[in-house]
């Protein structure tokens, strides 16, 4: 039997977190063991879903795409990422080698994703000059064989996050949208779209078989779920409480004095950059009534 299910971004966010939850890896890391959620929409789903809240869930972003450019939240108002040992909140630490010191095969880092193509390859973007949260997790992780898992919604699919990662590049770009990045390929993550989700959660086959949308549904995914009917009642029983989940309220940074700055990195903004000459948006240094009209509407 079939089923057709639509969803928007907040809603496959939600859906993809419940899945995330429930993998064998996460919970026996949650149990006796370290997970890390970094910054990200989804993730902040996935925090909640795995322990029940999301400190500052607003704040909880990084990278962002808002008002219609690439942009970033405030530096000096971003929350560090979470840190899970064995089911507890702990303090954040000044570096990502002390984060991850403990980290072993066992262990789980949960990274959102700018982009996934069809062959489970993601691409996540990257302001920070230096790489950022994933520029210096990657190592480390795949140096010990930790689980890293990319929950990403399918509203992200492109057609080859090589050819992309190939295209991008922060000194490489004339002009840019909002910040400028570069693009960090992953094969070798545990990806969590929409469509593993209806696997994860209730042993289904789903296809994704178109998306789009107008006002205030753009970006949703329309998928066909098959599998026994008993199954399906489950994730339609799942799904149906999800309908209308809230977009998260975020607000972008100040583009007067914005860095791409990371709270991995415990430094001030400014030390963070003390030996680089910044120019990574073409907005950056401007007053709001500097900036034209677009970045205005509908904030």
């Amino acid at each position: 039997m079939r089923a057709l299910f639509v969803l928007t971004p907040p809603e496959s966010k939600r859906f993809i977190a419940k899945a995330v939850a429930q993998l064998p890896e996460v919970i026996a890391a949650k149990e006796d063991g370290e997970i890390i959620i970094a910054h990200g929409s989804t993730n902040v789903r996935v925090a909640e879903e795995i322990i029940g809240e999301c400190p500052e869930r607003d704040k909880f972003l990084s990278g962002q795409i808002i008002n219609r450019i690439l942009c970033l939240t405030q530096a000096e108002e971003k929350p560090p990422i979470i840190k899970i040992s064995n089911g507890e909140l702990v303090p954040p630490v000044s570096t990502m080698e002390e984060t991850l010191e403990n980290f072993s095969s066992e262990s789980v880092f949960i990274k959102g994703a700018n982009a996934v193509d069809p062959q489970g390859n993601v691409g996540v973007f990257m302001a920070h000059p230096s790489g950022g949260t994933i520029g210096w997790a990657f190592g480390i992780l795949s140096a010990r064989g930790s689980h890293l898992i990319v929950p990403v919604g399918l509203e992200k699919l492109i057609p080859s996050v090589k050819e992309a990662a190939q295209n991008l590049g922060q000194d490489t770009l004339y002009y840019s949208t909002g910040v400028k990045i570069g693009m960090f390929p992953i094969m070798n993550a545990t990806v969590i779209t929409e469509v593993e989700a209806f696997h994860v959660l209730f042993g289904l086959h789903a296809v994704h078989i178109g998306g789009g949308g107008v006002s205030g549904t753009e970006g949703s995914v329309v998928l066909a779920a098959e599998g026994e009917k008993g199954n399906l009642n489950r994730a339609i029983e799942l799904i149906e409480p999800i309908k209308g989940e809230a977009p998260l309220q975020p607000k972008k940074s100040q583009c007067i004095n914005c860095l791409p700055t990371s709270p991995i990195m415990l430094t001030s903004p400014e030390a963070q950059f003390a030996e680089i000459e910044s120019d990574h948006c073409m907005f950056q240094g401007r007053k709001d009534v500097e900036l034209p009209d677009f970045l205005h509407q509908g904030v």
